[in-house]
């Protein structure tokens, strides 16, 4: 877990884009459209709006509500899926709207095709959050977090 503000915008940094890039390229798989350039050129738009609503709402929202459950936070695993968890269902109902938006979705019955969307996503955010991206991250943040303890030392 990030001990300060610096590993915090780092961690977060490298979960949000590589958060972005997966489910970039799923959305694409999907739809049949998937090419490196379509992720690509959909990557920096996707990231900037993922890191916004991730640093500003999601992120803020999720933690609240994970350290006001009975965790036992002595187990850091409880802490890291429960705040997977909120994080992935706050950030697929926001970046599904978002993903509509980009599209050009937004006529007709909107409401089914943003459950479609939901439902779509969210099955691969969590696991992908959860197996791959979280992993993922923690490596990279322990390895910085291991470099700054030495310089430290």
């Amino acid at each position: 877990m990030p001990r300060n503000h610096k590993e915090e915008l780092i961690f977060g940094t490298i979960m949000c884009g590589l958060m972005v890039l997966g489910m970039s390229a799923y959305n694409l798989t999907i739809h049949n459209a998937f090419a490196i350039d379509r992720v690509l050129i959909g990557f920096i738009p996707g990231f900037i709006v993922a890191f916004i609503l991730d640093n500003f709402i999601v992120g803020i929202l999720a933690k609240k509500i994970t350290f006001k459950l009975p965790l036992n936070l002595g187990k850091k695993w409880q802490v890291i899926i429960t705040l997977s968890f909120f994080m992935v269902l706050g950030m697929v109902t926001l970046m599904s709207v978002y993903g509509l938006v980009a599209q050009g979705q937004l006529h007709g019955d909107i409401l089914p095709k943003y459950l479609r969307a939901w439902g779509f996503n969210f099955i691969m955010a969590l696991p992908l959050q959860l197996i791959i991206v979280g992993p993922i991250s923690r490596y990279f943040l322990q390895k910085i977090q291991n470099n700054s303890d030495a310089k430290k030392a």
